[in-house]
């Protein structure tokens, strides 16, 4: 049984390598190696402050009224992000505009965040379309679609990212102009081979991308202590990429780390690599039962470190009034109950979309497949039983 110190090992305090600001009670607590950063968090206007707040109880609304309606047979499938809203919300608060973001599957907010229609995420989870959305379309911010297979977005993300700098759309000192490339994979997935050659070919080429690992612990059911002996953010400094460690449950620590990377990255530096430790509170997905390899005590323990708390306990001590809290709220609340109106209209899918676009033009055994299916579907014509 993990208890508060063992966890406080696996998350060290004072560990003088992990970039943490803010402590789990919300206190300015920042570690020997968070202290570069502390300018960047100097600068913020309390606006913005008080935005990396208002996303993260937005995303939690949305994420526990996604989970019931799959409960209720609305969706196929949710993996939720509750737990990781703090890692997400500052990295994708410090990607600038003209950034592409690769997400893994869970990254709610992040698509949020870069203009995706959230109800366009539930589209995908209850099987009425390919991808969610078109990430070439401007409104959606450069965000690429969710990839359920493991680490396979790493290749699509460092491809880009070559390609940009190949093109000299990195490295040219005009930070307005220059762009990069942000990729979110988990623990699970940084066994997988295509994040290592992945990060191989970033090295080789110099590509303006920042590997942004969410540690939440667990891939699936298996301990992160079991697929590493060592901190993952070490294995991307075994390829020649700098690496830093950061309290993910810390917004502000998130938003300060991942700034400076993608800055470094889009100026010509090469790639960067990050490793938030965080926690996945609820399950892997709705078709997943965590009680069944790990315990109360250690969800409770990772409970008291919650991003939204700790956020919460900060802006309270900067004088946040009682009216912007309750105004999040009714904004959260606003955000579920258009989630679940939406949702319930969405209707069914037209079988014919099954076949559509997947290729760029008509394919014969597509096509055949196509009168496959619709022969089938009129054999059950006239009553059939």
């Amino acid at each position: 049984m993990l208890d508060d110190a063992t966890l406080d090992a696996s998350v060290p305090v004072d560990d003088p390598e992990l970039v943490r600001i803010l402590g789990a009670d919300g206190s300015l607590a920042p570690t020997p190696a968070a202290e570069r950063y502390l300018p960047l968090i100097d600068a913020l206007p309390e606006a913005e402050v008080e935005r990396f707040y208002r996303d993260m109880v937005s995303i939690r609304a949305f994420d526990r009224q996604a989970t019931l309606l799959q409960r209720q047979g609305q969706l196929a499938l949710w993996p939720p992000s509750w737990g990781q809203e703090a890692a997400q919300v500052g990295s994708a608060r410090a990607a600038r505009s003209q950034d592409h973001l690769f997400p893994s599957y869970r990254e709610h907010v992040v698509a949020r965040i870069r203009g995706v229609d959230p109800v366009d995420i539930v589209r995908l989870m209850r099987g009425l379309t390919h991808g969610g959305w078109n990430p070439f379309d401007p409104k959606n911010g450069n965000t690429h679609l969710y990839t359920l297979v493991l680490g396979a977005q790493t290749l699509h993300a460092t491809g880009l990212a070559m390609g940009m700098a190949l093109d000299g759309k990195s490295g040219t000192g005009n930070p307005d102009r220059d762009e990069a490339v942000i990729v979110y994979y988990g623990d699970g997935a940084s066994s997988q081979g295509d994040v290592h050659e992945s990060m191989v070919y970033a090295a080789s080429f110099a590509a303006p991308e920042v590997f942004f690992l969410q540690n939440n612990q667990w891939a699936i059911s298996v301990p992160v202590a079991t697929q590493s002996r060592s901190p993952l953010f070490r294995r991307s400094a075994g390829y020649g990429i700098p690496s830093v460690q950061v309290d993910g449950n810390d917004v502000l620590a998130s938003y300060a780390v991942t700034r400076t990377a993608l800055d470094e990255a889009r100026a010509g530096g090469g790639p960067r690599a990050i490793e938030a430790m965080t926690y996945r509170m609820g399950a892997h997905t709705t078709s997943d039962d965590p009680t069944k390899y790990r315990t109360t005590a250690e969800e409770q323990a990772w409970g008291k470190r919650d991003p939204i708390d700790r956020m919460r306990a900060y802006l309270r001590g900067l004088g946040a009034s009682d009216e912007f809290f309750a105004d999040v709220e009714a904004e959260a609340l606003a955000v579920a109950e258009d989630t679940r109106a939406r949702t319930t209209t969405l209707g069914g899918l037209d079988p014919d979309q099954i076949f559509t676009n997947v290729y760029s033009e008509q394919h014969p055994l597509v096509e055949e497949e196509r009168r496959w299916f619709h022969a089938y579907e009129a054999s059950f014509e006239g009553g059939a039983s």
